[in-house]
C-alpha cells in the first residue's frame, strides 16, 4: 500500500511562476497584507500550494 505524502511547500519563485507575476510583486503584496498566505521559515517564505490555489479561487469569485 502506498503512503500519500503531503505536497511540498512552494517557494516564492514557485508561487511567482504559478501566478505568472514577478517575485517582487509577491513581496509587495505581503507588505500590503494582500496575496496568498505565506509562512516564514527562518529567512525564507514558504507557501502551502492548497492555500495559493484557494486564494486564486477567491480572487475569481470577487
Amino acid at each position: 500500500m502506498a503512503v500519500l505524502m503531503p505536497e511540498a511547500c512552494w517557494t516564492v519563485t514557485d508561487v511567482a511562476a504559478y501566478l505568472r507575476v514577478p517575485v517582487e510583486t509577491l513581496y509587495t503584496w505581503r507588505k500590503r497584507r494582500y496575496g496568498p498566505p505565506a509562512a516564514r521559515l527562518g529567512r525564507h517564505l514558504r507557501y502551502d500550494p492548497a492555500d495559493v490555489r484557494a486564494w486564486v479561487t477567491q480572487q475569481k469569485a470577487a
